[in-house]
């Protein structure tokens, strides 16, 4: 007989249910935050869109575009309440895994310079600076430089 810890993360395909809990994240960790129809538009369009769930409710999510043997993953978010706590880190290695499976050698991210922590996470992790977008992010007083960032996998 097995056991379940009743608050094993479980990661599971983000479905239009989860879009209300989703947006609400996103709006509380965001500036300028996707919109539901972005994140519709990601399902729709046959991305990998995944939640990470604890005790029932959403804590985390991301999205995965896969083309030829490269991944890019677009979004990963954990709510503020959990953040810091390793969800980012196992999210982030599961979307690794689905880029491996798929056949991807490459993956690839954007992320704010000021957003130090996923910076850390995403360097620990393996990845390396390889770029800059200029102007990519919208910014509450502007734009914000986009730090292009890549790990083989």
């Amino acid at each position: 007989m097995s056991a379940q810890l009743k608050d094993e993360p479980l990661f599971r395909p983000m479905t239009p249910t989860d879009l209300d809990r989703v947006v609400a994240i996103e709006e509380a960790i965001y500036t300028h935050p996707w919109s539901r129809g972005n994140f519709a538009d990601s399902m729709r369009a046959g991305y990998n869109c995944w939640t990470l769930e604890r005790s029932g409710s959403v804590i985390g999510y991301g999205v995965l575009m896969l083309a030829a043997d490269e991944a890019h993953l677009l979004n990963l978010s954990i709510a503020a309440e959990v953040q810091r706590q390793g969800y980012g880190r196992d999210l982030l290695d599961r979307f690794m895994r689905v880029a491996r499976h798929c056949g991807a050698t490459s993956i690839y991210l954007e992320v704010r310079p000021s957003n130090l922590i996923a910076r850390d996470l995403y360097r620990h992790e393996g990845f390396r600076e390889i770029g800059i977008r200029r102007g990519y992010y919208p910014a509450r007083f502007g734009r914000e430089d986009a730090i292009v960032m890549e790990r083989g996998l």
